[in-house]
């Protein structure tokens, strides 16, 4: 019942609905627009490994639904980023219009997302992406905070491996 509720808000950000669908149903994935409902906060696959201190999906999954305080998150195994949907006005933070996040980028509205069908809840072989954490509901987006903080706590357990490499 609720992937069918997700499902249906998600799809308004579709340009067909119809086209998307048969999408979802053959691929697990469909493009849609940010900017409307939400937009996303692209997240490179090291930066959350870092702040999550695993590789271990389980892990991985776990810290990012108490981190991101259950917001919504999928990975894409192709091009190894995670996807934190957040409210479209996330786009004209401060930290994002300034790139202080050196491996994450909020989506610009009007960018185009491939977001993975909301019953796709793990990995799977024969999909590119799966929602890490999944949407609560319709419109249960992450908080902007926490999604900022994510990163800023990312890039200090990076520099401090850095630092512990170099000395």
């Amino acid at each position: 019942m609720r992937d069918t509720a997700v499902a249906t808000w998600l799809l308004n950000a579709a340009d067909d609905r119809a086209q998307a669908r048969g999408q979802w149903d053959e691929t697990g994935l469909t493009l849609l627009r940010c900017g409307g409902l939400f937009t996303a906060v692209r997240i490179e696959a090291e930066l959350v490994h870092a702040a999550a201190a695993t590789t271990a999906s389980a892990a991985v999954d776990g810290y990012l639904k108490a981190a991101l305080l259950g917001g919504p998150v999928f990975a894409d195994r192709a091009s190894g980023r995670f996807y934190a949907l957040v409210p479209p006005s996330a786009a004209r933070r401060p930290e994002w219009v300034q790139n202080r996040h050196p491996g994450a980028a909020c989506l610009a509205p009007q960018t185009y997302l491939g977001v993975p069908r909301p019953d796709l809840a793990a990995p799977v072989p024969a999909y590119r992406s799966w929602w890490c954490v999944q949407m609560d509901g319709p419109g249960a987006l992450c908080d902007v905070h926490a999604v900022s903080q994510l990163c800023s706590h990312a890039r200090h357990r990076l520099a401090m491996a850095e630092g512990c490499d170099g000395g």
